[in-house]
């Protein structure tokens, strides 16, 4: 699965899904759960230190991101405003 982030929304970021085809140059990988997440280079500052977990609510299901680097949310929640210093620790758990 490869994870990113674009602009869009009333807040500036959302987060992205696609299916990761291949690896490509300054892609970063991360397994975990039998899972593998493709991160693109520009994505990983804005995720660093994001934990991602499938919930199901209801009969609602979905990923779910706690990104520490989140400031703020648009009403909806679909996109996101960043924290001024971003965190350098520079690890994606899942």
């Amino acid at each position: 699965m490869r994870i990113g982030v674009k602009k869009v929304g009333c807040s500036g970021l959302a987060h992205t899904f696609d299916i990761a085809d291949e690896i490509r140059a300054g892609d970063h990988t991360f397994e975990s759960h039998d899972a593998v997440v493709v991160l693109d280079a520009d994505s990983l500052s804005v995720l660093d230190g994001s934990r991602i977990d499938f919930v199901k609510e209801g009969l609602k299901q979905m990923f779910k991101f706690d990104n520490p680097n989140v400031d703020s949310e648009c009403g909806c929640g679909e996109s996101f405003n960043m924290k001024s210093k971003l965190n350098t620790s520079k690890e994606v758990t899942t």
